[in-house]
């Protein structure tokens, strides 16, 4: 368990879940053990106030959050969330876990992350914008193109990025394009960076099937959360002749075992905002979606939604982690005795921070690239990653997971002892 004072995890906060990974991965790690405790304390933690005037004319105030993992391998690199349920030690964890995934993928960046306790969509255009640019002003002071790079996470999307790029530009006099990712391509955005997490899923799901045996034509896929990471590997399953046999998101949980019409569900999400009410599905209740006869599982919500019990009850032989942290570490566990194959979060949904990375080169270049060279670029990052990971897995004889563990935290360990400690 955690012995930092400030935050109290219980057996199925993120951070406990993050903790029994690392606990997991020490034997393998040899001599480097020794710096092992570095990557159970978060090397920087801001909780700053987001007063904002609201449109009535009242004051509200919210908790937000910046947290910076680890910088042995570079500046800090993670999303920012507006959720009601944000907390520290949530953000710590997410801020963990893209220290590993950076590492992972051999990006030259450590973990952070960043959120608002806040649900975005009771907020007014004009208010969002206000808590966005007072919350990058509050974290201006450890943010920054060298030292901590945020981008898109739940709820947020190029256009806060854009807002907090505008907002740190005019509070340091000067227009720094490379201070955030995910941003509009006229301000110097990526292409391909809005469907790169989605894609990283199909890529890794690709190669993993392709070991399992299991053709994707034909293959029958569950998606959990249907926004921009579930939706963007959806359609490239579909591209490549899979069916999607049930999707669940905040709106309600649906299913067809014959597939559903991508192009008609696609236009209900975007009318509606959810899946809800498409009409060519049958609805069915929220629990019983981790009961649908499926081939592939896609969770891409939240944290903490596969637990034990569900475990059991999975009929998937492929899980594809598209959330952060989707799986209790019992959870793990069950899967692991009944063969089936989890893709962990730390390499699946990596595209994301790896199309990042390439927007962050060019902007610092001013030159960028096509949709084409992005795509074949991260295709290549991430098949060579899971190559090495799948090898390491397979010479401990470690799941997937530990040994993407493994990888990153060689990585890191390695830079620690190789820049020392100060002073």
């Amino acid at each position: 368990m955690s012995n930092l004072s400030y935050i109290t995890p219980s057996d199925t906060s993120p951070w406990h879940t993050y903790l029994s990974q690392v606990d997991r991965v020490v034997p393998y790690l040899g001599p480097l053990a020794r710096w092992a405790e570095t990557l159970k304390r978060p090397k920087r933690a801001l909780i700053v106030d987001v007063p904002i005037e609201m449109d009535d004319g009242s004051v509200r105030h919210f908790e937000g959050f910046r947290v910076q993992h680890n910088l042995s391998r570079g500046p800090g690199k993670g999303g920012v969330r507006y959720h009601p349920d944000v907390t520290l030690e949530e953000v710590m964890a997410l801020s963990a876990w893209m220290t590993i995934k950076c590492a992972g993928v051999g990006l030259p960046y450590g973990g952070a992350k960043g959120g608002i306790r806040v649900d975005p969509k009771l907020l007014s255009q004009k208010e969002l914008e206000r808590m966005t640019r007072r919350y990058t002003s509050e974290i201006g002071i450890i943010i920054g193109p060298q030292r901590d790079i945020p981008a898109p996470d739940v709820n947020t999307n190029g256009q806060i990025m854009a807002w907090m790029m505008d907002t740190y530009s005019m509070n340091t006099g000067s227009t720094a394009t490379g201070v955030v990712t995910g941003k509009p391509i006229h301000l110097g955005g990526s292409l391909g960076r809005v469907k790169a997490t989605g894609r990283g899923v199909f890529v890794t799901g690709r190669e993993a099937a392709r070991r399992l045996g299991l053709k994707l034509d034909g293959a029958r896929v569950a998606v959990q959360g249907f926004g921009n990471v579930g939706s963007a590997a959806a359609e490239l399953f579909v591209g490549a002749g899979a069916k999607i046999v049930a999707v669940q998101d905040h709106t309600g949980t649906i299913a067809n075992r014959d597939g559903f019409d991508m192009q008609g569900l696609m236009a209900t999400v975007r009318r509606d905002g959810g899946v809800g009410n498409f009409k060519e599905a049958e609805r069915i209740d929220g629990e019983a979606f981790w009961d649908v006869d499926c081939d592939i599982l896609i969770p891409a919500a939240l944290e903490g939604v596969i637990t034990e019990t569900r475990a059991k009850r999975i009929k998937a032989k492929l899980v594809l982690e598209g959330a952060n942290g989707p799986t209790l570490p019992e959870a793990d566990d069950v899967m692991r005795d009944r063969g089936i194959l989890v893709v962990p979060d730390v390499i699946c949904n990596a595209g994301g921070v790896t199309v990042s990375y390439f927007e962050w080169v060019q902007d610092f270049s001013s030159f960028f690239w096509s949709e084409d060279e992005i795509n074949v670029r991260l295709d290549k990052i991430m098949v060579d990653a899971l190559k090495k990971i799948w090898d390491t897995a397979d010479h401990h004889k470690i799941t997937l997971r530990t040994a993407t563990f493994a990888v990153a935290c060689e990585r890191i360990l390695i830079a620690r002892e190789e820049r020392g400690l100060y002073p």
